[in-house]
C-alpha cells in the first residue's frame, strides 16, 4: 500500500528531481509534490513524498530524518490524512 510522508525544512531551491533521487535510496517512489506559493511559485519549504510501500516509507523515515540536504536538517513523517476544508458559508434567513 502506498504511503505518503511529509519533508518538512526544504531549502526553497530543492527540486522534485532532487528528492525523487534522494527517497529512491529507500525505496520505489511513486510521486514528489513540491508545495508552491499559488503567486509566486516558489517553494514553501516542504514538500510529500509517496513511497510504494510501508516498508519503504519506514526506511525513508529512517534514514532521511535529520538528514542534512543543503545545508538543511530535513523533517520526515508520515503525512498526516487531508482535512477537508469546507467553504464557510452563511445563510441569512429573513
Amino acid at each position: 500500500m502506498e504511503t505518503r510522508l511529509y519533508v518538512g525544512n526544504l531549502s526553497k531551491s530543492t527540486t522534485q528531481e532532487e528528492l525523487n533521487t534522494l527517497f529512491a535510496q529507500a525505496g520505489n517512489v511513486t510521486a514528489v509534490e513540491v508545495i508552491k506559493e499559488r503567486k509566486s511559485g516558489e517553494s514553501k519549504g516542504f514538500a510529500f513524498v509517496t513511497m510504494s510501500e510501508q516498508s519503504e516509507a519506514d526506511q525513508a523515515v529512517s534514514m532521511f530524518n535529520a538528514y542534512s540536504l543543503s545545508d538543511h536538517a530535513l523533517k520526515v513523517s508520515p503525512a498526516k490524512p487531508r482535512e477537508e476544508h469546507a467553504g464557510v458559508a452563511a445563510t441569512i434567513e429573513p
